[in-house]
């Protein structure tokens, strides 16, 4: 399973919102976007949501600043 997720790994979303990917459904925030925006390269860490309805939920949690990761490394 992914644990790291840049935003091409996303397909670049530009809204907030709740999206399907292979692993499940993903939320992305106005603040996690705020974040890409800034800073392109950035990952944050795919964290479950806990209690969720289906075990396939999850949001964004840390992020750190990499140019080595798979997705947005040069």
């Amino acid at each position: 399973m992914v644990n790291k997720l840049g935003w091409p790994q996303v397909g670049r979303v530009s809204e907030p919102g709740r999206y399907m990917f292979r692993f499940g459904w993903l939320t992305v925030t106005a603040e996690d976007l705020a974040v890409w925006a800034q800073y392109p390269n950035a990952v944050f860490t795919l964290v479950r949501v806990p209690n969720a309805e289906t075990e396939d939920e999850f949001h964004l949690g840390a992020f750190e600043f990499r140019n080595d990761h798979p997705c947005c490394g040069k």
